[in-house]
């Protein structure tokens, strides 16, 4: 063979090489891959003592809505996944550091929208008071004197700093703030706090799953919105996280992840995306 013709026989090899790698790449466009070629991952930070978003399940397991929603969100891009418990006041820590690339956990939007890059809130959520059934507390105005606990570093202790008459009228001017909600209840029925302040799914999980006859006010403390939180300026992994979660909304599967969490806590009619 002439040494024009293997020339061309290479070149052919190699364009036709280049063509299916371009045709593979856009099969799979949605399948990111770093410098070393490993799949893209989603390395959650989550609370460990939030349910019905994050909690730890009977064997051992870590579980949750917004983790099976997480899960379900890689499996479909066909990332790897990795869910990591974290001290809640050390979220910011965890993620400027690269040890998590999303804070996904009834992580509140509203307020914060500026320390963020955040996906479309994807939850309406309101914060509410809990109390024992007897206490003889009916509106926000009988915890006048009270002591209210709430989650250290919780959006319920945003919320009773935000609304400075009610934060003076209470016991001590300031939420007792505890380490999580287990605890909380635990206080609740010694006395040694009147009230708790908390999300209202994880309200309506600690009073099914704690012995004692427990009440939500009617009047809620404050109401907000739940969003995926990354570090700011990291619109690249938001963008493809929010475009599949858009279609997890649209075409129902979010609901249909949520309906296996309602025993847990969580609030049907309260998911949406908020665009």
């Amino acid at each position: 063979m002439k040494k024009s013709k293997i020339i061309a026989a290479v070149l052919a090899v190699v364009m036709l090489a280049a063509c299916f790698t371009a045709c593979s790449s856009k099969k799979n466009d949605s399948t990111k891959t770093d410098a070393d070629g490993a799949k893209q991952k989603l390395i959650v930070g989550f609370d460990a003592e939030f349910p019905p978003y994050g909690f730890i399940a009977e064997d051992g397991s870590y579980d949750g809505f917004d983790l099976a929603v997480a899960k379900e969100l890689c499996k479909r891009l066909d990332w790897d996944f990795e869910a990591v418990a974290i001290d809640w006041n050390s979220k910011d820590k965890e993620l400027a550091a690269g040890n998590i690339n999303c804070i996904w956990n009834g992580f509140t939007y509203t307020g914060r929208e500026d320390e963020y890059t955040w996906s479309d809130p994807y939850v309406d959520n309101s914060i509410v008071i809990v109390v024992k059934a007897d206490s003889g507390i009916k509106t926000l105005a009988d915890l006048k004197g009270k002591a209210v606990m709430a989650q250290a570093a919780s959006s319920a202790v945003d919320a009773i700093n935000a609304n400075a008459d009610f934060k003076a009228s209470i016991k001590g001017g300031a939420a007792v703030e505890l380490a999580d909600y287990a605890l909380g209840f635990t206080e609740l029925k010694m006395g040694t706090v009147d009230a708790i302040a908390a999300d209202i799914g994880v309200a309506k999980y600690q009073i099914a799953n704690n012995e004692g006859d427990y009440v939500i006010l009617d009047e809620p403390l404050s109401k907000e919105q739940y969003a995926i939180g990354f570090l700011l300026g990291n619109t690249e992994l938001r963008d493809a996280v929010n475009a599949e979660l858009n279609k997890m909304a649209d075409d129902g599967t979010m609901m249909e992840i949520g309906k296996n969490y309602v025993d847990e806590g969580l609030v049907l009619d309260n998911l949406c995306l908020c665009k």
